[in-house]
């Protein structure tokens, strides 16, 4: 039994009507193209399982966030600014879900997070609220656009003169 194993044979039938060994390497070439397809199909099933096992980071559902067993925080945030706290908590590291409430008129938007170390969630949050703070202190570009209207409408009009004399 142990020399079975030690001694493996492959069977390879060619159909051919002359044998070369260019119809001798094609079929090598065909066997070892299989083989490797085989393992490709293992590796791809393993990486698939451990995929599935793994622990999802950033933008979750607000199931798989409690799921983790660790502690939950939750904050009311504007649906205009909802890229950019995208933005901060993946730079930090945050796990965060995000849920609309539909019962209120207009809906409000809940972000669920939580994150490895609290030094992260404190400086996501100081960099989110700095960020929405800059925002709110910028001149609107649709107010001065529209006093610059109003600036142009009250300036006088260039009265032009359209005579064309025509000569021969």
């Amino acid at each position: 039994m142990q020399e079975e194993v030690e001694n493996r044979t492959v069977n390879l039938a060619v159909t051919t009507t002359k044998l070369t060994a260019r119809n001798v390497l094609a079929a090598c070439m065909k066997y070892l193209r299989h083989r490797g397809q085989v393992k490709e199909k293992k590796a791809a099933e393993k990486a698939a399982k451990a995929k599935e096992n793994a622990i999802p980071h950033g933008k979750q559902t607000v199931k798989e966030l409690i799921g983790q067993n660790q502690g939950v925080s939750n904050m009311d945030i504007a649906k205009t600014d909802l890229r950019g706290f995208e933005k901060v908590a993946q730079k930090y590291g945050v796990d965060y879900a995000i849920r609309k409430d539909a019962s209120q008129q207009p809906p409000r938007y809940i972000v669920f997070f939580k994150a490895r170390d609290a030094d992260a969630l404190t400086s996501a949050f100081r960099e989110y609220s700095a960020s929405v703070m800059k925002k709110k202190d910028r001149p609107s570009v649709l107010k001065a656009l529209k006093k610059m209207k109003e600036l142009v409408a009250s300036i006088p009009d260039k009265v032009r003169n359209k005579d064309k004399e025509h000569s021969l």
